[in-house]
This record gives structure tokens, sequence and C-alpha cells, in this order.
């Protein structure tokens, strides 16, 4: 999942080498941190939330066939 969100995350913003990901997995879930650039940030979170949304989706997707939680936080 980590290495999803981030080629996701770098193929939406302008400094690529800024992103990092994380992945922190607990008993019932997995914490997927996503950190870029602060001029990068409104490209990955979009109008309204919309490209931020669409990446939660697709790795939910993606661990849909796993019995944990995924969860995508971007921060700052």
């Amino acid at each position: 999942m980590k290495d999803l969100v981030e080629v996701i995350a770098k193929a939406l913003v302008d400094l690529p080498d800024e992103v990092v990901v994380t992945e922190k997995e607990t008993d019932k879930a997995i914490v997927i941190e996503l950190k870029v650039a602060p001029s990068d940030m409104g490209k990955v979170i979009g109008k309204q939330g919309r490209i931020a949304k669409s990446i939660r989706s697709v790795v939910n997707a993606a661990s849909s066939k796993e019995d944990k939680k995924v969860i995508v936080d971007i921060l700052q």
C-alpha cells in the first residue's frame, strides 16, 4: 500500500523528491502517512478534497483482500 500511495503522490506533485510516505501497522488498521512539500499540498488535496478522497478510494480498493482497514493521512 505504501508504494501505491507513493507512486500516485509523486505523479501529482511538482517536487517528487520531497514526497515521504510512512506506514504504521496496528492490530486493526494500517495507517499510511503522506507528507509533501507545502507548495504541493493543494495538488494532493484538490478542490474540496476530491483528489485526497480519490487516493483513499484507490487504496481501499487495493486493500480489499486484507482484513485490516487502511487509513491514509495527509500531513503538513
